[in-house]
């Protein structure tokens, strides 16, 4: 027996007899009046096999990382059913939302609009919002999230560290099949006290584009595996 923990706006969680978690990806995808938008706090279209497309990518990258060392909550996935096995993890706070940045684009180009230049390159940028849809998921700075009880300072540089670490073994990735990634915003927990990747990797939650075209979510799964 599985029992509904969460409803997500993308997927849906199940708790698994084990203690382990089960997620469901959904063909919802976040967005504004029907145009995707991977920053948006609401769901903005549905997209024909978009759940099993994200969960492809997920599967792909989970297990480059896993290969590597980089410590995430993945066991492992089932294409067919749209599901992923995943170990249970405590988010920081009520959860954050981590955003690595290579090219001026999205809310950065909004916020900072009078001193960045559109698409112009940054340096792996990392920033941390609050997963909070009622303030439009607020920016928050290390020197904050130390002050409130969400990370230590040694969490957040450990936070910092993996998001470019991940950010850049994506990028390469995407690199080979020459797409250039824009941005891509991952979640983070703790799994026995150890800082992992959580949630997904995929079309989703990146920016990616070729030839100065952007790739919406399910082309960017079909060009990729």
């Amino acid at each position: 027996m599985m029992e509904l923990k969460y409803t997500g706006k993308t997927k849906d969680v199940y708790e698994l007899e084990d203690g382990n978690l089960l997620l469901k990806f959904k063909d919802d995808v976040t967005g504004v009046d029907g145009v995707f938008d991977p920053g948006a706090n609401t769901v903005g279209l549905t997209l024909e096999g978009a759940g099993r497309a994200g969960l492809r990518l997920t599967k792909f990258f989970f297990e480059i990382l896993k290969d590597k060392g980089i410590p995430t909550h993945y066991i492992d996935a089932n294409i067919d059913e749209a599901t992923m096995t995943v170990k249970p993890a405590e988010v920081f706070g009520s959860g954050l939302e981590v955003i690595c940045r290579y090219r001026a684009v999205g809310s950065f180009l909004r916020r900072y609009g009078l001193y960045a230049k559109e698409g112009q390159p940054l340096d792996a940028f990392v920033e941390v919002t609050l997963k909070d849809d009622d303030r439009q998921d607020p920016p928050i700075s290390e020197d904050a999230l130390h002050m409130l009880d969400i990370l230590s300072k040694d969490e957040y540089q450990e936070l910092k560290a993996l998001t470019q670490q991940i950010g850049n073994v994506v990028k390469e990735e995407l690199a080979k099949k020459g797409i250039e990634l824009y941005d891509i915003k991952f979640e983070f927990g703790r799994v026995e006290n150890q800082i992992v990747l959580i949630d997904e990797i995929s079309g989703g939650n990146m920016r990616a584009y070729k030839d100065g075209e952007y790739i919406e979510p399910l082309e960017l799964e079909k060009m990729f595996l």
